[in-house]
């Protein structure tokens, strides 16, 4: 078996397109790793350059103790399943499976053992005699995942193998995977845009953005405490809330974040993080909150972090009700914030001293039943000013009705204006 290593490896095209930039990764070997971005991430050419079907600009790539860059695909001995099954039409399901051992000379009874024995762990022994135009999309791929494998390779390699499958296949599929592979013990690399697979398949995650590693991790890491704003946007449904807000730090409360619409959150300083976010004092940060961060309560209390605003829809969804709350705040998406190729939010140059701010805190308005703030006006790209809440069945809730939204402060997340964490990663 054989482990991975990925040294600022670059990839550009003819006409300098970057495809990714400057890579570093270790993977260890008999890992499940997964590649996680959206459409044009980089994370399949990734993939395709470890395989040797495209050539790295720049940066070495190490499998085992090999430098791999030079070696055809065949020397890296390494199996691929692509989006698309792409079997020969004109064998069977049992020729297209034995196939790599065929051109390798292997002995035919040996070989003929060997196909039976994986077409009963995956579960097409009944196809064998069959041809690929007769299967469905899951026996397709199953069969592709079978012609990978039989020849045992240092590494495999699956391009979004499930994304053509409806749901219930690629639940039952994505489970025979991660069996199949674990009891393999082979190094895998998995690309997939489906944060789901990410998820329950991998050992490791690494999120891409642009051709950029935004974060890496085990999935429990990256979703509970992300590198980024974007990664924390783009992992769960629906996405986290992400609040512009301005952090200022006062003496005897905290750091009291202005989300404005008369709106404020303190973190007293007793939190670990207060610390971090004192050091941006003044300037603008972006505050994450998952929608089941939020508990309605029915009135504002002092002693809780507390957001209010107006019910302007509440979508049930069977198991539960996501309700969009209009709080006058701003709420920005993480598409656009960290991007290198686009202006970073500057700090603003006067800042007040810490008594006028306070000052100014205390005696703001705040909002009331009486009186809820309307929108707010928004700066560069933003979308409308809702939070997304999830919340249990609620018959009494109303269109328009003012709602009062307690947070769980301790699951907020932090990021600077540069969409990365304020506070200390835990990895």
């Amino acid at each position: 078996m054989t482990g991975i290593a990925l040294d600022s490896v670059t990839k550009v095209y003819p006409g300098g397109n970057l495809a990714v930039d400057r890579l570093s990764v270790r993977i260890p070997d008999g890992e499940f790793f997964v590649l996680l971005g959206p459409s044009g991430c980089g994370k399949s050419t990734v993939l395709r350059m470890i395989a040797g079907l495209e050539e790295i600009t720049s940066g070495d790539l190490w499998l085992g103790d090999d430098l791999a860059n030079s070696l055809t695909p065949r020397e890296r001995n390494v199996a691929m399943v692509f989006q698309s099954s792409a079997l020969y039409p004109h064998l069977s399901v049992r020729d297209n499976i034995s196939f790599p051992l065929r051109i390798a000379r292997e002995d035919p009874v040996a070989t003929r053992e060997r196909v039976h024995e994986l077409s009963r762990a995956l579960g097409i022994d009944p196809t064998l005699d069959r041809m690929p135009g007769t299967l469905s999309g899951g026996q397709k791929q199953r069969v592709a995942i079978g012609r990978a494998i039989i020849r045992e390779p240092s590494l495999f390699l699956m391009d979004e193998p499930l994304s053509n499958l409806d749901a219930a296949l690629r639940t039952e599929l994505r489970l025979e995977i991660s069996s199949l592979a674990r009891s393999l013990g082979v190094t895998t690399v998995y690309v997939t845009h489906d944060q789901i697979e990410a998820l329950t398949l991998a050992d490791r995650i690494a999120i891409m953005r642009d051709g950029v590693l935004e974060d890496i991790g085990t999935p429990n890491q990256v979703y509970n405490d992300p590198a980024t704003a974007f990664t924390a946007s783009f992992l769960g449904s629906p996405q986290i809330n992400l609040l512009a807000v301005t952090a200022w730090a006062i003496r005897d409360r905290g750091v009291v974040l202005d989300c404005g619409g008369g709106q404020t959150i303190t973190v007293p300083w007793t939190d670990p993080r207060a610390n971090a976010l004192a050091g941006r004092h003044g300037e603008p940060i972006i505050m994450g909150v998952r929608s089941d961060g939020f508990t309605p309560v029915p009135e504002p209390d002092p002693q809780l972090p507390v957001l209010s605003g107006r019910l302007r829809a509440l979508e049930f969804h069977g198991h539960e009700w996501q309700a969009h709350v209009e709080c006058g705040v701003t709420v920005t998406s993480a598409d656009q914030v960290g991007r290198p190729d686009r202006p970073r939010p500057e700090t603003a140059p006067y800042r007040p001293s810490l008594q006028d701010r306070a000052l100014a805190l205390l005696t703001r308005r705040t909002l009331t039943a009486s009186e809820p703030t309307g929108h707010e006006a928004h700066v560069g790209h933003h979308r409308r000013s809702d939070l997304q809440v999830r919340v249990e069945s609620r018959s009494d809730w109303r269109d328009g009705q003012v709602v009062y939204l307690a947070m769980d402060l301790a699951r907020a997340l932090f990021f600077g204006a540069d969409g990365r964490r304020v506070d200390p990663v835990r990895r």
